[in-house]
């Protein structure tokens, strides 16, 4: 079955890391999607540009219209994902639990509905 696992962060604090720090942490993502890799249960993981690049999107009564940036103030925001295969959700939180941001924020971990066409 497959899990999303939503990393949730304030991306305020990451700009003003020390260097050093940044790059540990960097290089702990790249560790961890290695070996997640490696083990077979990556299906997909990306990065998301921060909260002022995003547009929201609605349509209504037929109208569609857009608001720029973050359209909801909140302490964390999304930041990126990894898309995981796991025996079960138990085996989703374990993995879930490794990714570098948990430490500094919250994974929300969702499994995946699949489709019926």
């Amino acid at each position: 079955m497959q899990y999303l696992c939503l990393i949730y962060s304030d991306e305020s604090q990451w700009p003003g890391l020390p260097k050093a720090e940044h790059e540990r942490v960097l290089g702990e993502y790249h560790a961890y999607t290695d070996d997640i890799q490696r083990s077979g249960h990556l299906v997909g993981a990306n990065r998301l540009e921060p909260t002022s690049a995003a547009t929201a999107v609605r349509v209504r009564n037929g109208r569609v219209s857009t608001t720029d940036g973050p359209f909801a103030e909140t302490k964390e925001q999304l930041g990126g994902y990894y898309l995981l295969e796991a025996r079960d959700l138990n085996e989703a939180i374990q993995l879930a639990a490794r990714i570098p941001g948990a430490r500094y924020g919250c994974i929300e971990v969702r499994p995946v509905m699949e489709m019926k066409r």
